[in-house]
């Protein structure tokens, strides 16, 4: 039991610590919000393979974006393409439970943008990135 209060104590300075000057906690533990990071952290692995060579993108609206597939044979395009589906719904997803967690609706404009944020934050360097005209370029 002393655990288990240790442990909400620890999650609750987390969640202020981190809330603080953004407005939106983007390390909240609610059980969707859980639950989506969990498929996307399961689909990470696959993705990168195809981040690495540039095939694949990070989108300026924070979605995975096919950038070159003219190297994949049709096997591998199908391959990314059906990554690309699972991937994006689940990124929308995250940022509707945070969203919620935060005071529904109103709140996803914030959570948007601040999930975008540390997507491109966390992209590696050398990885491909789209800006709001749509042009690509490398994480420098």
């Amino acid at each position: 039991m002393q655990r288990f209060v240790l442990l909400l104590i620890f999650i609750t300075f987390q969640a202020t610590a981190s809330s603080v000057g953004e407005g939106i906690n983007l390390d909240i533990g609610t059980p969707p919000v859980v639950v989506v990071k969990h498929s996307l952290a399961q689909r990470a692995s696959r993705l990168v393979r195809f981040y690495e060579p540039g095939i694949i993108g990070l989108g300026d609206d924070g979605m995975v974006k096919l950038r070159d597939g003219s190297r994949l044979t049709l096997v591998q395009r199908q391959i990314a393409e059906k990554l690309i589906d699972q991937e994006n719904p689940d990124r929308n997803s995250l940022i509707y439970a945070l969203a919620e967690a935060h005071g529904g609706k109103t709140a996803e404009p914030a959570a948007r943008a601040a999930q975008i944020r540390r997507w491109k934050e966390q992209f590696h360097s050398g990885w491909w990135l789209q800006d709001a005209q749509g042009n690509w370029r490398q994480k420098p």
